[in-house]
């Protein structure tokens, strides 16, 4: 059974840093690209960042290029999302995903950007 478990979410002050991690079970998961998503209200989920299974490869929306680093410890099947500069405009819920089978979800952290 595939699980997703995320934490690290909160209130940050414009500028501040956070980081977000996902852990995950029932599945070899340094075989499965892990990728971080994010919503808001109203708006369909976009995708901000993923890592291949060996970590070697990452990807990044542009709004979050030199901001944001997605790394994974796959002895620890974790990823994780360090936040930096952050804005207001990365509030939103933020999910963890990956593809084994089927589209898996974590339970979602909010993230807000607020002075």
């Amino acid at each position: 059974q595939v699980q997703l478990v995320e934490s690290g979410g909160g209130l940050v002050q414009p500028g501040g840093s956070l980081r977000l991690s996902c852990v995950a079970s029932g599945f070899t998961f340094s075989r499965h690209t892990m990728r971080w998503y994010r919503q808001t209200p109203g708006k369909e989920r976009v995708l901000v960042a993923s890592i291949s299974g060996g970590g070697s490869s990452t990807t990044y929306a542009d709004s979050v290029k030199g901001r944001f680093t997605i790394s994974r410890d796959n002895a620890k099947n974790t990823v994780y999302l360090q936040m930096n500069g952050l804005k207001s405009e990365d509030t939103a819920v933020y999910y963890c995903n990956t593809v084994y089978r089927n589209t898996y979800w974590a339970q979602g952290t909010q993230v807000t950007v607020s002075s």
